[in-house]
């Protein structure tokens, strides 16, 4: 049985369809973000991009996410050993300080739902920023400790 890739191939040296799927689509990563102008600490909010589906909890239009929400972190190695605000979920992240993916990890699961199942996923918890006003989003700040009360590692 051969070593999956994520376990023998550095971040570095992934091909791009490898970096892809790394991706587990939680969307949490999607969830508009505030940061503390004292602090520096991010947090989350209930505020979802504009292009995420709130099922699939996947980009609509992942190809021109950049040009269309010039915000869009595009991740790259150096980028998922220092961001700091990804979920502590993140495989990009995970795998970036030496870490093991998950049991509910697509690529671990073989499964696109496990994802969803483990409550890792925002499914169900965000509201489109096209929704909300500007002003409520302070308001909206959640906790994925308090969400994710059946995440299982």
């Amino acid at each position: 049985m051969s070593t999956p890739f994520w376990e023998n191939t550095a971040l570095e040296d992934m091909t791009p369809e490898q970096w892809e799927s790394l991706c587990d689509g939680c969307g949490r990563c999607c969830a508009v973000k505030l940061q503390d102008n004292e602090t520096g600490k991010v947090h989350y909010t209930r505020a979802a991009c504009r292009l995420l589906d709130p099922h699939s909890c996947r980009c609509t239009n992942y190809p021109q996410r950049a040009q269309l929400v010039p915000d869009c972190a595009i991740l790259n190695p150096e980028q998922a050993r220092s961001y700091e605000w990804l979920p502590d979920t993140c495989a990009y992240r995970i795998l970036a300080k030496g870490g093991k993916l998950h049991w509910w990890h697509p690529l671990v699961s073989g499964s696109t739902e496990t994802v969803h199942e483990a409550g890792i996923s925002v499914r169900g918890q965000l509201i489109s920023e096209e929704h909300i006003h500007a002003s409520e989003i302070p308001e909206m700040i959640i906790d994925w400790q308090k969400l994710s009360k059946n995440e299982k590692t």
